[in-house]
Order: structure tokens, then sequence, then C-alpha cells
């Protein structure tokens, strides 16, 4: 009976949903995504756009989508660089996400194609959050800068500033922002000027702390030395994993 009820319980989280490698373009630009669909579809058909940290797509980031398939949601992995352009160390990362945060046009548009995949692959145009990590959590940001069609954005440990030149525009998308209390890549000013956008643009907006927590603290290959600013955090990640499904649940139909 036992082994009977443990057969059961894997069988209800097991997922036949795999990642696809999806192939799309920017102009002449060939971009290389990931695509992953939950076994049981609905009407409503929620969909999550995953932007990833600054070296591009990553374990990580594959694992997310697959895990939020799981719980009934499309999911696409987006590829900012694309092909021939990724970064081949911490130094090329730092330059080419450098890049599109100055050009923060361009970083919008690969934000937007990358949508116009996930809607392809299922998910209800109207129906949409967008997730981001580190520099990705920039262009979930960006996502509400360029006033996309989507339901709310999610920031983990990204970066939150932007030129102050430019302008506070309303904000209708529902914000969240998951920070290392810990984290010195985000200077207080940075956090001062973000918390002023949301307040100009009227926003719905949430920003959580998690102590002891710094910079990628959801990544587990940043290890585990703080001292480095950059460190994973077992506990913020999971509380912050906890604090995106109740996101969801309640911006998504």
């Amino acid at each position: 009976m036992k082994k009977y009820c443990l057969l059961l319980l894997m069988t209800t989280f097991m997922s036949n949903a795999q990642l696809k490698a999806v192939s799309y373009k920017d102009g002449e630009q060939k971009l290389n995504g990931f695509a992953i669909s939950p076994d049981k579809k609905n009407k409503t058909n929620p969909g999550i756009l995953i932007l990833p940290a600054w070296k591009g797509i990553d374990d990580h980031s594959k694992e997310v989508a697959e895990n939020l398939s799981k719980l009934g949601y499309h999911a696409f992995v987006a590829d900012i660089y694309g092909e021939g352009n990724y970064p081949k160390d911490a130094k090329e990362a730092g330059e080419k996400s450098g890049f599109y945060k100055k050009n923060f046009k361009e970083y919008q548009k690969r934000i937007r194609v990358a949508l116009e995949e996930l809607i392809k692959s299922g998910a209800n145009p109207d129906n949409i959050v967008v997730i981001g990590y580190c520099f990705g959590g920039t262009g979930a940001l960006e996502a509400v800068r360029g006033s996309m069609p989507v339901k709310g954005v999610v920031s983990f440990h990204g970066g939150l500033g932007k030129d102050p030149a430019r302008f506070n525009n309303p904000i209708e998308e529902k914000v969240l922002v998951l920070h290392g209390a810990d984290d010195t890549f985000v200077p207080q000013k940075d956090i001062e000027a973000f918390q002023k956008e949301m307040r100009d643009g009227n926003a719905d907006w949430q920003m959580i702390y998690y102590a002891d927590a710094v910079h990628a603290f959801t990544e587990k290959s940043a290890g585990n030395d703080k001292s480095k600013g950059v460190a994973y955090n077992e506990k913020a990640d999971k509380r912050s994993w906890q604090h995106l499904l109740l996101f969801l649940k309640e911006v998504l139909k």
C-alpha cells in the first residue's frame, strides 16, 4: 500500500513536458531560445517570459522554465545576445550586458521578439508575466518602461537603475522586485530612484528584501562566499520563489 501511494505521488508530480530549442530572429540576428508548454492546457494559457542573467541562457533559467511548466504555465527563455555573440567569460558578459543597459531600446526590442515567441508557443497574449534574474531582472523592468503588453514583471536581484534623463512614465503593469538586503551591486541611489519611478508612475509595486542575501542569491553556481558580493542563499531562494508564485496567482487569470 505504501509503495502504491508513493508511486501515485510521484506520478502526480511527473511531467511529460520538455524544453524545446527555438530559433528565431531579430532582423538578421539569429536567436536561440527555449520553449516549454504545460501538460494540461486551459483556456487562459498563462505565459511566463524568462530573461536570463548576464552570461545568457544557463541551466538555472532552463530549470525555472521547467518548474513553471509543471505548475501549468507556458514558459520561454529569451536569448538576448544572439548566435555568435555569447560571452565567453565574466568580462565579456559585463561588456555585452552593459551595452544593452545603455542602449535600452535594443534591449526592449529583444524582449519584444521573445514575447512574440512565447505567444507562438501557445501562451495567451493577454495573460503574460515577465521575470528576470540579475541582468534579466533589469530587463523585466525595461518591459515595464517600454509599456509592453504584459500583466506584470518580477525582478530577482536585478539592477534597478536607469539613465536619470529618462522620463518616469505611468505604469499599469504590476511590479515585484525581490532584492538581497546586502546587495552591494545595487547602490542606494538606484533604489531610491526606482522607488520614485514607481511612485511617479502610480504603480502597483512591491519590493521585498531578504536578510543576509547578496547579489545572485538564487544562483547555486554563485557559491557560498558572501564576501565576494555574489553568493547563493538557500533561504532567500526559496522565499523568493514562493513570493513569485503568490504574485503569479494574483496577477494571471
